[in-house]
């Protein structure tokens, strides 16, 4: 009798068919279900309390659907007695490989969780479709549910192998529960409305501050699910650490000083009693000045600039077979000093430039010369005229009335890079790669002050109109305002990105003016202590910077792309371009009556520019 449920006809077979090679069908020699202890006799229907990920692992019979009412395992696995099991529901065929199931039973085509594996070297099919389980290793997924000790139908089906359920559920639900942690935390977190505040802290978290298309609320929802991840005390840590790092900072720039000797005190005071007058005296200046009508300053504004706009090369000399580092005019406009790479230096006669001295003694760069304030004016040519420094550290002055040094000056052990003296003449100023510089007393004829505060080595030196300030630049790319009186560093020029290679202080008495390695000038303000301007001056690096010594009505700057160019004060506009030089320009110097420039440069030439 066949049994009939759906669109599949089972074929019909005897109580005891066989296959063509005589055997039973899918015959392997595994132990029959039945002869195990622990097989159970029929299949029962699952619950749906199955799916619970914490119960026991159903079988794959169960969850297949698959009861078999006499027999509890596949026809490979039973005896041959017609009683135990219903042969007319398969028909097995070991030739053809072919398993038919009637249509009673789920078709594959539902078999879809979880995965099964099989390897089994024989090829068989499922309601017409075929499997390769050896090479493919396929993966079904079966919908159905099972008990686990009822999986030996498939086992023994085939041919021995293993049936694995890969069941990732209980991972799945970890990890949604964590979600839902993690959002149940993130509620209870708050969040600054202030949107500098979530910025600062996401900064603080290593963050980025801001996404693209990203407002205040989205950027205060993100930094709270961050919060919620890393927890609140991660930021409270890194505040911490901030804190620590910005105050060990401070103690580590924080400016200490030390008892001087008693020549430093006295220098101090004759400092103070010099600077007072001539401050008094340039602020009386400056009010009468501002006395003077609008517009007649503007005229005269007007018409300095028209000169400047007229400047032209006067002369031009070749001042040595070497580069020209520096050079500088005599109080009196009449003479020009020279520093040349061949450790000589010379004096210029003005305007003619012709070769008046040759000064030897310098054995290797030298790196600036200076006249006195008074050499030309009132000092004798006897006495010390002239300072000088080189790159082995020495330092040495000079007369007018002879070429060698009448004196040195000796403390330095590595380059002096420039040298500069005081408005009275009594003080010289050095600086030197040893992240010092050096005020030097000429009439005790000793060092009064060894000043620290830069951490690279400083470059340059100036000093006020009314000497009571100093100010020097350094490698460090930082600036530092000294006050000659206390002792006090009373202004730290911070701003540039590269090393300051030039400093000047202003007529006017508040304005400076730094030509730095990052090819621009700034403007600082001693009042408000601060940058008020940044001139973008050059397309190299600026190698000094100079204002017009009488009202510093305009400012001057040289730098390694082979100008030097003139700026309006105030307004720091361009004015005039001195374009000539074959090489980088080294030096600038302006007269003490404003009618000359004196440029020098790597090209071993120095030029006179004057207005037309």
């Amino acid at each position: 009798m066949a049994l009939r449920s759906g669109g599949v006809k089972p074929l019909l077979l005897g109580p005891r068919a066989t296959t063509g090679l005589g055997s039973p069908p899918f015959a392997t020699g595994v132990q029959p279900r039945a002869a195990r202890p622990d097989a159970p006799t029929s299949f029962q229907p699952s619950s749906a309390s199955s799916r619970n990920p914490g119960a026991p692992r159903e079988s794959p019979a169960k969850l297949t659907g698959l009861h078999f009412p006499d027999c509890s395992g596949p026809p490979s696995c039973r005896t041959s007695s017609s009683a135990r099991f219903p042969q007319r529901l398969f028909d097995w065929r070991h030739d053809s490989r072919l398993l038919r199931f009637p249509s009673c039973y789920p078709s594959p085509r539902t078999l879809r969780r979880p995965s099964a594996h099989f390897r089994s070297v024989t090829y068989f099919r499922f309601a017409g479709r075929a499997v390769d389980g050896l090479k493919r290793r396929s993966r079904l997924r079966l919908g159905f549910r099972g008990s686990r000790a009822q999986h030996g139908f498939l086992t023994s089906l085939l041919h021995g192998e293993v049936f694995e359920i890969e069941e990732h559920i209980s991972e799945r639900q970890a990890e949604v529960l964590a979600e839902f942690e993690r959002r149940k935390r993130a509620r209870q977190i708050n969040v600054s409305t202030d949107d500098s505040e979530v910025k600062a802290c996401l900064r603080a978290l290593g963050e980025p501050i801001t996404l693209f298309g990203e407002g205040p609320a989205e950027r205060r929802e993100r930094l709270r699910n961050i919060l919620s991840v890393v927890g609140t005390d991660a930021l409270k840590k890194t505040k911490k650490d901030d804190e620590k790092s910005k105050k060990s900072k401070e103690e580590y720039q924080q400016t200490w000083y030390h008892e001087g000797p008693n020549s430093l005190k006295v220098a101090r005071l004759w400092i103070a009693n010099y600077s007072l007058p001539r401050a008094m005296k340039r602020l009386e200046e400056a009010r009468l000045h501002k006395e003077i009508p609008e517009t007649t300053r503007t005229s005269q504004m007007q018409e300095l600039h028209k000169s400047l706009r007229s400047l032209n090369n006067f002369c031009s000399q070749i001042g040595d077979d070497r580069p020209i580092s520096y050079c500088h005019f005599s109080p009196n406009s009449k003479m020009l000093a020279t520093a040349c790479w061949s450790g000589l230096c010379k004096l210029w006669s003005v305007p003619d430039c012709n070769l008046l001295h040759t000064l030897r003694g310098h054995n290797t760069n030298v790196g600036a010369i200076v006249f006195h304030p008074k050499s030309t004016v009132s000092l004798d040519q006897k006495d010390v005229n002239l300072a000088s420094c080189a790159a082995d550290g020495s330092v040495k002055l000079w007369s007018l009335d002879s070429d060698e040094p009448v004196a040195d000056i000796e403390g330095h052990t590595v380059r002096v890079a420039r040298v500069m003296w005081h408005p009275s003449g009594r003080f010289l100023g050095t600086t030197c790669y040893d992240r010092s510089w050096r005020l030097w007393d000429l009439e005790a004829q000793e060092e009064i002050l060894h000043q620290e505060g830069h951490s690279m080595g400083v470059y340059d030196i100036a000093f006020h109109q009314d000497g009571s300030l100093a100010g020097t630049g350094g490698l460090d790319a930082f600036g530092r305002v000294w006050d000659l009186r206390t002792g006090r560093c009373i202004m730290f020029l911070e701003g540039h990105l590269k090393e300051i290679y030039g400093i000047n202080f202003s007529p006017n008495g508040y304005h400076i003016a730094t030509g730095s390695g990052d090819n621009t000038c700034k403007v600082w303000d001693l009042r408000q202590r601060r940058c008020v301007y940044t001139i973008p001056a050059h397309q190299n690096l600026v190698t000094g910077v100079k204002f017009e010594p009488i009202h510093g009505n305009f400012l001057l700057t040289g730098a390694y792309d082979n100008t030097a160019k003139i700026w309006t004060h105030p307004g720091w506009s361009p004015l005039k371009t001195l374009a000539g030089h074959e090489g980088k320009v080294m030096g600038l110097d302006i007269s003490s009556d404003g009618q000359l420039i004196a440029t020098c440069s790597y090209d071993r030439t120095f030029k006179l520019w004057m207005a037309e």
